[in-house]
């Protein structure tokens, strides 16, 4: 059945030739109003003046996901604006604990819980929750439910077959916040708030049918198997100039991408993903992107991050597969930077990374201390790998198997680039302020918090000559080392000769770091 599209217009930046943008937007929707129809595909979108808050417990009584409040005399402004604000609506909701996944990856405890609620006397699944869980909750939840294991699921409306699921007696009560309820009865974008000891199950009651609902607990319905997704990437601009001393296009960026896709994907895969979009090249505008847009296709993964310092979700696009890569590629993404740590375990980066920032340092001295930095981890049995910038420095990093927070593996590369600053006073430095590194090479340990991001290794970069982030072996960290010499143009030959990359086991060793720390702390100790 197709469905006919609605296009609601709320604003009016331009008119028979006349730039409207400074105009306020009152008087630029009053030139609107007038000229769209009453009904039909394309429609006006109205306004309430002055009643925010009744507004907005209307839009909670209808279970959409928030509001919008504007300045009514804030003129028209590209991008982002503080006079226009987003009010999303979440809900809270009691819910009963079916099951638990298992962990993956570096997370402890357990995965997800899987949740259900009662419709109709009957108990009904309503999906699972993996986010708002601290450390020692997940370690907490694993010894509580292992033992009130069951073969079957307890409630109804579950098609969960897969390994690594399993169900318990549903005597647990948990408390959630979540946006709304999908159209297949599962709870959007739900996190874990706190467990509710002083409720019974039974109390858990969503009003209404949902979807599944008539499944038996005991003997679930084989589900039918899910309609194939077409992932189609509907590629535009081809032929668009991106890097024009160069005259590389971005056919030619997504061309390397799709070449490129086996050495990059496991670095991109389960990590919130952050961009930078040139939309008309390297010299056009371009805007940074860390919420993915409400057009993203659905076979897009996405995932919803807490932010503590905005107070708020954060949806983080996620690149799994080599669809996705182009669609995001196709957008006009160039530089593509990541978190250190994975979606399934977000407190625990998988590497510590030291940044060498010449800022008009001679290269030579990167170079120096990159190699420094090696031989500091040979002596305290630390392992290092290295990548170039794709800019003007080399990036370090030390594997941490998942074994550290972001906290302390900033710690880590403090207490390494204190041991490198004072083993090479004239050419390093740990100070932030320009000023003060009189054209020393800066040792940036501060991206070691959470939140923080790296450009990804083989991500092309929007600079001159199209460099590219490369991975290095050790060896070819030497006075002879250009990093321009790796862009768009040869990175694929290179790779070609190449029967492994030197950076990908970044994120699977897992360093002895008790002995490590141990060593370097005698170093520290001899800094005096």
């Amino acid at each position: 059945v197709e469905l006919p599209a609605t296009l609601f217009v709320f604003d009016l930046p331009s008119f028979a030739g006349f730039d409207l943008r400074k105009l306020p937007l009152k008087d630029r929707k009053g030139i609107l109003a007038p000229l769209l129809p009453e009904a039909g595909p394309v429609r006006y979108a109205d306004h309430v003046a002055g009643a925010g808050e009744a507004m907005y417990d209307a839009a909670r009584e209808l279970g959409v996901e928030g509001i919008m409040a504007k300045q009514a005399s804030s003129p028209y402004v590209g991008g982002r604006s503080p006079r226009w604000k987003k009010l999303p609506l979440s809900r809270t909701g009691d819910f009963v604990v079916c099951g638990f996944t298992a962990p993956k990856g570096a997370r402890v405890g357990i995965g997800a819980l899987h949740l259900g609620a009662y419709v109709d006397g009957k108990l009904v699944y309503v999906g699972r929750v993996g986010t708002g869980f601290s450390d020692d909750e997940l370690r907490t939840w694993a010894e509580t439910l292992s033992p009130r294991k069951r073969k079957t699921p307890p409630c109804r409306g579950v098609a969960v077959k897969s390994a690594g699921h399993f169900w318990v007696r549903p005597e647990r009560v948990v408390e959630v916040e979540y946006k709304t309820l999908t159209h297949e009865g599962s709870l959007r974008h739900p996190r874990f708030l706190r467990e509710r000891e002083d409720k019974d199950p039974k109390e858990c009651v969503l009003e209404g049918p949902l979807p599944n609902a008539t499944a038996e607990a005991d003997d679930p319905p084989e589900p039918p198997p899910p309609a194939p997704v077409e992932k189609a990437v509907n590629f535009t601009n081809l032929d668009k100039v991106f890097w024009p001393d160069a005259g590389y296009t971005k056919g030619n960026l997504l061309e390397y991408h799709a070449a490129v896709k086996d050495w990059i994907l496991p670095y991109l895969a389960d990590r919130p993903l952050v961009l930078t979009r040139y939309p008309d090249g390297i010299e056009g505008k371009s805007f940074y992107q860390k919420n993915a847009p409400d057009f993203v296709p659905s076979w897009v993964r996405t995932e919803s991050v807490y932010s503590e310092s905005s107070g708020k979700e954060v949806r983080y696009l996620v690149c799994d597969d080599v669809e996705s890569l182009l669609y995001i590629v196709n957008s006009g993404a160039i530089p593509l930077h990541l978190w250190s740590s994975r979606v399934a375990d977000l407190p625990h980066p998988d590497w510590c990374i030291l940044d060498l920032d010449p800022k008009g340092a001679p290269f030579r001295d990167v170079v120096t201390l990159a190699r420094a930095i090696h031989d500091l981890g040979e002596e305290i049995g630390l392992p290092t790998r290295v990548k170039t910038s794709g800019s003007t420095g080399l990036h370090v990093l030390i594997p941490l198997g998942g074994q550290c927070t972001y906290e302390q593996s900033r710690t880590l590369g403090h207490l390494l680039s204190r041991v490198i600053e004072a083993r090479h006073p004239r050419i390093a430095t740990t100070a932030r302020h320009i000023p003060s590194r009189k054209g020393r090479v800066y040792l940036d340990y501060l991206q070691n918090r959470h939140g923080q991001l790296l450009v990804a290794p083989y991500s092309v970069r929007p600079l001159p000559g199209a460099p590219v982030s490369t991975p290095l072996e050790w060896k070819e960290v030497n006075g002879r080392l250009d990093p321009r010499k790796y862009h768009l143009g040869n990175i694929l030959a290179r790779l070609k000769r190449k029967t492994k990359d030197p950076l990908l086991d970044v994120l699977t060793v897992k360093p002895d770091l008790v002995g490590a720390l141990a060593a370097l702390s005698e170093e520290i100790a001899d800094l005096g």
